[in-house]
């Protein structure tokens, strides 16, 4: 079975021209097509963002029946966070807290998805969407939260497992914990003459730091990765949206 995985940092709908205009993420997501989209500063309540839940106007619009958003961040009025829109149902949520003490709030969304094909079949998915700190020591707590939270140490290995979002590591300085510690491949690398090198998405009119990526691990196959090569993209965000493609391997039917 395969499967369109999308992650974005939306920067609230507001692009590089100061412009709220929903209209122009909806354009890139339906675009790209993809069956479950992971979605980072994400607005529900907010008036620089005409007090709309961004989450619920976008799975409306994009025909995404199913939909969960985490808030990470209460302001004066409304919220914002990460969301997640897929086209298969989403079984369970949780936003895990990553905040620490003194910095802005920071989370992980958790959902547990069911991945259907053509012919009935079920196949699990575990779906973490995350969006870390700004400084190294930060991210490389928030990491070590993550591994230790019940929703992923309690993971079985084999089980089919993503996580994405905007990791804010510019220096690819927590890939080597991802891969070894937490037993994840990294989709959005591309192999250079001096080692992998993180797909670069920001900022997204002249792109010089990879900061959106996507891990996996659990009998899921890389088919496919690159970031968005649509011409709004590079005024919607201050981000670019990176696509994958995979497909499900050795996997036995719920």
């Amino acid at each position: 079975m395969k499967f369109r995985v999308v992650t974005y940092n939306m920067h609230r709908a507001i692009g590089l021209d100061r412009r709220f205009r929903l209209d122009r993420v909806e354009q890139i997501l339906r675009g790209h097509n993809a069956d479950i989209v992971l979605l980072q500063e994400v607005d529900n309540g907010v008036p620089r963002s005409r007090k709309l839940n961004l989450a619920e106007e976008l799975a409306r619009s994009l025909d995404y029946p199913h939909y969960a958003l985490g808030h990470n961040v209460k302001l004066r009025e409304g919220h914002y966070g990460n969301a997640t829109l897929s086209r298969f149902p989403i079984e369970y949520e949780r936003n895990i807290d990553l905040t620490l003490e003194g910095r802005k709030a920071r989370g992980c969304q958790h959902t547990s998805i069911t991945l259907a094909n053509k012919a009935g079949e079920c196949y699990p998915l575990e779906v973490f969407n995350l969006h870390l700190g700004l400084s190294a020591r930060e991210r490389q707590a928030q990491a070590g939260m993550l591994g230790r939270s019940p929703e992923f140490a309690e993971l079985d290995a084999s089980t089919p497992c993503l996580v994405a979002g905007d990791f804010n590591d510019w220096r690819s300085l927590l890939r080597a914990f991802y891969v070894e510690g937490m037993g994840l491949a990294c989709a959005t690398d591309h192999e250079t003459g001096q080692g992998p090198k993180a797909i670069k998405t920001y900022p997204s009119f002249s792109p010089r730091g990879g900061l959106d990526r996507i891990y996996y691990r659990g009998g899921l196959q890389l088919l496919n990765v690159q970031r968005s090569r649509y011409k709004v993209a590079r005024i919607a965000s201050d981000h670019l949206p990176v696509v994958a493609d995979f497909k499900l391997i050795n996997r036995e039917k719920n």
